[in-house]
């Protein structure tokens, strides 16, 4: 192959990874979650990385006892953070196929969501 042939398949795919890894970053932006306790209580929104970002309470959540109410929040939490945890394993699996790099990223990730 000629070095210059050579070069410029190497360059397409250097631009290929490179929209590729813009697309993931746009995606994971937008792959926080929000979750509904069961009566929808309670209601907390956590960003892709599965960091809290809100708490909702209605009027009827604020009529439980303060036990039953940490124990529904930190329950929707975690829901929350599985679903943000499921939607950041489908983007990243989009860019870097099923295989040792994803295993890696998802390992911290509970069971129902690793592939």
């Amino acid at each position: 192959m000629e070095p210059a042939q050579w070069l410029a398949d190497y360059r397409g795919r250097l631009e290929r990874a490179a929209d590729g890894a813009r697309q993931a970053r746009e995606s994971l932006e937008h792959a926080g979650a929000t979750a509904h306790s069961p009566r929808g209580d309670v209601t907390v929104s956590v960003n892709a990385a599965g960091v809290l970002e809100g708490v909702a309470l209605t009027p009827a959540a604020r009529k439980l006892e303060a036990d039953a109410l940490a124990a529904l929040i930190v329950t929707t939490a975690r829901e929350a953070q599985r679903l943000a945890g499921e939607r950041m394993a489908d983007v990243m699996a989009g860019y870097l196929g099923d295989g040792p790099a994803l295993t890696q990223l998802t390992r911290h990730l509970s069971p129902e969501v690793v592939r």
